[in-house]
Parts: C-alpha cells; sequence; structure tokens
C-alpha cells in the first residue's frame, strides 16, 4: 500500500514537474537580460574621459576595461537581443491565436473556459514582453543615432510609436523622433527625457536636447551652456563609477577563474603523481554506511522534494487571495522567501520523519563542524567551479541560443535597487537554499546512492538531480558541473560546511554581478 501510494504521488507530481521542464524550452533565458545590462554599463563607462585623473592613465584604464569599439559592440548586442525578443512575442502571438480560434468552437464548452484562462495569462506575457522590446528599442534607436545610422533610427522608433500604447515607451518615442527631426517638441521635454530614460541613453537624449536650445546644429560644436556644462560633469562622475563597476564585474570573476584553473591543474597533478595521497584520491572510494534502501530515498525525494513544490504550494498559493504578478518588488521578495522557506520546511520535516527508525545514523551522515579546512574546501571548490561553469556555459550558450528559461530570481534581483529587498534575495539565495539544497542532495541523497552505485556514479546522478530539479532546461548542464563540484567536495571533506560554503558563495556571487548590474 506504501508503494502504491508513493507511486501515485510521484505520477501526480512529476507530470507538472516535466510539463514545467518542457515549457523552459520556450522561454528567453535571463542571459541576453544581463547581457543587455551589461552592455549600459560599457556604454556609460565608455563617456568617460579621465578628467580626474592623469590623462594618460584614464586611457590605460579605458583600453584595459572597454572594448575598442563599445559602441558598436552595443550596437550589435541590441540588435540581436531585438531579434531574440522579437521572435518570442511572435511566437507567443501565434499561439494566441491558435487560442482564440479554438475558443470560437462553441462544442468546446470546458475547452472554452481553460482557453479564456490560458489567454488572459498569455496576454499578460505578451504585454510584458511587448513592454520590454519597445524599451529596448528606443535604446537602440539612440545607440543607431551615436553610430550614424540615422534612417534606421527613425525607423526604429517608428516601430515603437506604431504598437499605439499610451505607455511611458511610446511617450519616450515620440519625443525622440520629434528631437532628431527638429519638430516640435511635448512640453516638458527635459522632464520626460528623465523620467523614461537613463544612464548613458538619457545622456544622448539630454545633449542633443540642450545643443537644440541652443541652437548647436553640428556636433563639433562645443556647448557650453549651463546646462551643457552640468549635464558634462554629470555624465563624467556617473561614467567614472560606471568604469569601477565593470572593473569589478570583470577582474574578480577572471582573478578568481585564473588562480582555480591554477589550483585545479595542482590538484590534477598531484592525483596523477600521488595517487592515494593526493587530496582528491581523500574518500574518493569510501561509500557511506547506508541503512534504508531505495524506498526511503525514493519516498524523501517524491514527498519532501517533488510533491511538495509541485503539488502542495501551488494549492496552497491558489487559495490564498494572492495575486503574484501585482505585487511590488518588496512582495515578490518576500513572496520567494515565503514559499522557499516552506518547501524547505516541509522537506526537512519529512526527511526527518522518514528517518527517523534509523536513529542514530551511523558516523559521517548529516555531519556540519565548524572548521577552517571545511571553509578552504568551500572556497577552494568555488575557485575550481567558476572556470569550469563559465566554459561549458558558453557552450550551452551555443546550444540554447537565449532559450531554455532561466530562474526567475535573476531578474528580480536585477530590477532591485531596494536595501531590504536585496537583503531578503539574498538571504533566500545564499543563506536558506544552500542549507536546504545541500541537505537533501548532498547530505541526504549522495550517500544514499553510494548503497547502489560507485561514489563517482553517486555524485553525477545526485548532480543531474540537483540539476533537473531548478526547472529551467538551458541550466542543466552549468548546474550539473557545479553539482559535481560540490559532491566532489562534500564526498572528500565528508563535511556538509564545505559544499554549503561554495554553494552560498557561488549563489553571492551571482547575485552581487546582478545587483552591480542593476544599478547602472
Amino acid at each position: 500500500m506504501k508503494r502504491l501510494i508513493l507511486a501515485l504521488l510521484t505520477l501526480v507530481s512529476l507530470i507538472p514537474f516535466f510539463l514545467s521542464l518542457v515549457s523552459s524550452l520556450e522561454e528567453p533565458q535571463v542571459q541576453s537580460q544581463l547581457e543587455l545590462s551589461q552592455t549600459n554599463l560599457l556604454l556609460e563607462a565608455a563617456a568617460w574621459r579621465g578628467e580626474a585623473v592623469d590623462e594618460s592613465l584614464g586611457a590605460s584604464l579605458r583600453t584595459a576595461l572597454l572594448e575598442s569599439h563599445p559602441y558598436a559592440a552595443g550596437l550589435k548586442q541590441y540588435e540581436a537581443a531585438r531579434g531574440e525578443l522579437t521572435s518570442y512575442v511572435e511566437k507567443l502571438s501565434s499561439q494566441l491565436g491558435a487560442l482564440d480560434q479554438d475558443a470560437n468552437d462553441p462544442s468546446l464548452s470546458q475547452a472554452l473556459v481553460n482557453s479564456n484562462v490560458n489567454r488572459q495569462q498569455l496576454k499578460r506575457v505578451i504585454a510584458k514582453n511587448q513592454t520590454q522590446l519597445d524599451r529596448l528599442n528606443v535604446n537602440l534607436g539612440l545607440i543607431q543615432q551615436h553610430e550614424n545610422q540615422s534612417p534606421q533610427a527613425l525607423e526604429t522608433w517608428q516601430t515603437v510609436v506604431k504598437q499605439g500604447e499610451a505607455d511611458s515607451e511610446t511617450a519616450a518615442a515620440r519625443l525622440l523622433l520629434a528631437l532628431y527631426q527638429n519638430k516640435p517638441l511635448p512640453p516638458n521635454p527635459e522632464v520626460l527625457i528623465q523620467e523614461n530614460l537613463s544612464g548613458w541613453f538619457q545622456w544622448q537624449a539630454l545633449e542633443r536636447f540642450y545643443r537644440r536650445q541652443a541652437n548647436l546644429g553640428e556636433q563639433t560644436q562645443p556647448c557650453d551652456t549651463e546646462a551643457c556644462l552640468a549635464l558634462g560633469k554629470t555624465i563624467e562622475t556617473q561614467a567614472q563609477q560606471a568604469l569601477l563597476k565593470l572593473g569589478l564585474l570583470n577582474s574578480l570573476p577572471l582573478l578568481g577563474g585564473g588562480i582555480g584553473v591554477l589550483l585545479l591543474v595542482g590538484l590534477l597533478l598531484q592525483w596523477a603523481f600521488g595517487h592515494e595521497k593526493a587530496i582528491l584520491a581523500t574518500h574518493a572510494q569510501t561509500k557511506w554506511d547506508t541503512p534504508w534502501d531505495w524506498e526511503t530515498i525514493w519516498q524523501v525525494l517524491v514527498v519532501g522534494f517533488f510533491f511538495s513544490s509541485q503539488i502542495l504550494l501551488p494549492l496552497a498559493i491558489g487559495i490564498l487571495p494572492i495575486q503574484v504578478g501585482s505585487l511590488t518588488l518588496l512582495g515578490k521578495a518576500f513572496y520567494v522567501l515565503g514559499t522557499y522557506a516552506a518547501i524547505a520546511t516541509w522537506g526537512i520535516g519529512v526527511l526527518l520523519i522518514s528517518l527517523r527508525t534509523f536513529r542514530p545514523l551511523p558516523a559521517d551522515w548529516f555531519r556540519i563542524q565548524v572548521s577552517g579546512k571545511a571553509i578552504l574546501w568551500g572556497v577552494g571548490g568555488y575557485l575550481v567551479a567558476l572556470p569550469l561553469v563559465v566554459l561549458i556555459s558558453l557552450v550551452n550558450q551555443e546550444i540554447w541560443q537565449g532559450q531554455g528559461g532561466s530562474n526567475p530570481l535573476l531578474s528580480l534581483a536585477l530590477e532591485s535597487q531596494n536595501w531590504l529587498v536585496l537583503g531578503i534575495f539574498f538571504f533566500t539565495a545564499a543563506v536558506l537554499a544552500p542549507f536546504f539544497e545541500e541537505l537533501i542532495f548532498r547530505g541526504f541523497l549522495l550517500p544514499s546512492l553510494t548503497r547502489y552505485f560507485p561514489v563517482w556514479l553517486a555524485i553525477l546522478a545526485s548532480s543531474l538531480l540537483f540539476a533537473i530539479a531548478h526547472l529551467n532546461l538551458s541550466e542543466i548542464l552549468p548546474l550539473l558541473v557545479l553539482g559535481c563540484v560540490l559532491g566532489i567536495v562534500y564526498s572528500r571533506s565528508r563535511n556538509l560546511l564545505a559544499s554549503m560554503t561554495l554553494h552560498s558563495l557561488w549563489n553571492s556571487g551571482t547575485l552581487i554581478s546582478l545587483f552591480i548590474l542593476g544599478s547602472s
């Protein structure tokens, strides 16, 4: 009876799980959004002239941190992002058209109800992505103008205006068309520019407006009005800050990755020549003493993880009067924290109940011991994981071409600049997630699998489940590599604090990068 119930729960849980995994195939990655944010930072940094430091030093810094042709690179990146997002919106619109056609069939009464629900959801997704596409086109037009592609810029802004939406993106496009065609401007153009544009794009539009106010047609003519001079000081200050952020984004991963490559080569050489005495050989073949069988493993995974995340949590959210889409960013942060805490609490509870008959547990199970050695294992594992995951991510991008979905927390963290929101995201991703996921996937699953498989195969299998559990096809390969490093660190150190430290460092590094990008 117990196995029959487990089988039913498995079927009920895995159907929505695999449907979510498959549906991520048609979702865009947040990677494109991250690349655009980094492009915006690059454009801001490129405006720095080094007036606050020695001129030669400023030139050296720009050469070291910026591309040789930053504006051309930015134009290429924006055009690629526009192509991807346009294709995605067109695909969603085709799906909406198919649903509209089904809804016109009166013989499909229940299908009509379901179709109406799906149509409303799809319309919201299309509207959100269309707004993002319009915003992208507004910015793209300004880069095109800077690169002397005025006809293309005007056409890009006309595309936004033709949408006919009374939103800030349309207002910005109308203003830019009037500004660059020397037509009458709407009331309070300076306020409109400051409200609807940001960073380098705002600087470009304001400079054009101030030059028009001063009747300066040629870009080669200097603008020495009070407004132009004030704008120049603002640009210099903010561009210098952007250059510093760009330096942090590029230098820290590069430095950490370089150390990781050296560390990895050293460990492999030691293992090749030292064999049993090598660090990588520590506990390499040593299995855990596992008193439970496959049924307990199955029970913890299905009831404690998949059933709670795919069935119980959606049911609870459906009962509660919560409209997630209408929540503020702070509300979404608390929502993410609350839902993850609920899943973690349930999962740990199921784990404790499932193992209660096997207490006291054998040695080495769920050991979390504070020690310098554990921290060193975690930091070392993080440095080694950096180049490996970056390398596989480059291959992964070629495979998925911007599709395959991404963790929604990434885009939320990218949007946030509120310290309370950032703190909540940080606690969720860098404290709660490493503790729960390492407890389940490394603390329980990996050792349990060594009852049936060699340690290396248990690491691989547990890492694959860890990657798939994140429900995004495009993240499976990078997370599989990260999971293998986590598994090696835990199996060698026999201390969950080591893998938790690595996991926390990884998530913290990702969040810090997002915070830096989001502040540009």
